[in-house]
């Protein structure tokens, strides 16, 4: 049976959109058979980010609602084979995310891939809690901000409290903190949270620190997951990400101020 893990956070705009499709396809590419389902119904962007936005015919929402089978509305990427995406729906309402609904079309997926990753909306209504319900692990995306941190601070609640492993007393949701667009330069200068205080607030355990990144928006742009090129920062930053969560032990990067070289001081480069 697959692992179900939700990438959430409280606050929009923090990057979940981006490390589902990072954290999805780096999975891919170490073997794992991967699903990467989109939440986000009314505002998908997943299909963006994975540039499979011309293939999608049927949705989540179709599944669940059986206007079509979940072969039907799976798009296979055509870079990595072990890897299959599902988009949200653009026309519908989020209540047509019903649990009951959710759950079988989760079971489906369990039976095909080793990790379905769900890509959770913002805030903490019913979308967001479709996608942690049944979640055996979560990523809860933050940046180093106070609004985003204690956002996080209220969904770790809900984790704790709302999905079906706390319902049934059955164990609790893996905790992980990705932090992102960690700027140390902005840090050095108080105009961000450091790692510390983060991890001070949200008391669970570090897998990710990736750094603000023009490298980012240019994959997005290009319709590919920023950890495909792992010669960018948040490119290897988030391949690191994933071999930590797959139990590899890897230093934490970009968390201190590059030190310039001779030259760079000299020319102010």
């Amino acid at each position: 049976m697959a692992k179900i893990i939700v990438v959430t956070s409280g606050k929009g705009g923090v990057g979940k959109t981006t490390t589902s499709a990072s954290f999805a396809t780096g999975l891919a590419v170490r073997g794992y058979k991967t699903a990467v389902v989109d939440f986000d119904v009314g505002l998908r962007n997943l299909d963006l980010i994975m540039g499979v936005e011309r293939r999608v015919v049927f949705d989540f929402v179709n599944v669940i609602q059986g206007e079509a089978t979940l072969r039907q509305a799976l798009i296979r990427d055509k870079r990595y084979d072990n890897l299959a995406i599902l988009a949200a729906s653009q026309t519908r309402d989020k209540e047509a995310l019903t649990i009951d609904g959710v759950q079988r079309v989760l079971e489906e997926l369990a039976k095909e891939f080793d990790y379905v990753v769900c890509d959770s909306p913002a805030g903490i209504e019913h979308g967001a809690y479709a996608a942690m319900y049944f979640a055996d692990e979560a990523l809860v995306v933050t940046n180093p901000e106070v609004s985003s941190v204690r956002d996080s601070d209220r969904v770790l609640g809900l984790l704790s409290s709302k999905t079906r492993k706390a319902e049934q007393g059955n164990g609790t949701v893996r905790e992980h903190l990705v932090l992102t667009r960690y700027n140390p330069a902005r840090v050095a200068k108080g105009e961000m949270l450091s790692v510390e205080d983060v991890t001070d607030i949200l008391a669970i355990p570090l897998l990710g620190i990736i750094p603000e990144s023009q490298a980012v928006l240019n994959s997005s742009n290009q319709g590919v997951p920023v950890v495909a090129d792992t010669a960018t920062d948040a490119g290897s930053a988030y391949a690191d990400m994933v071999a930590r969560f797959l139990g590899e032990e890897r230093a934490h990067r970009f968390v201190e101020v590059e030190k310039k070289g001779f030259l760079g001081r000299l020319f102010g480069t």
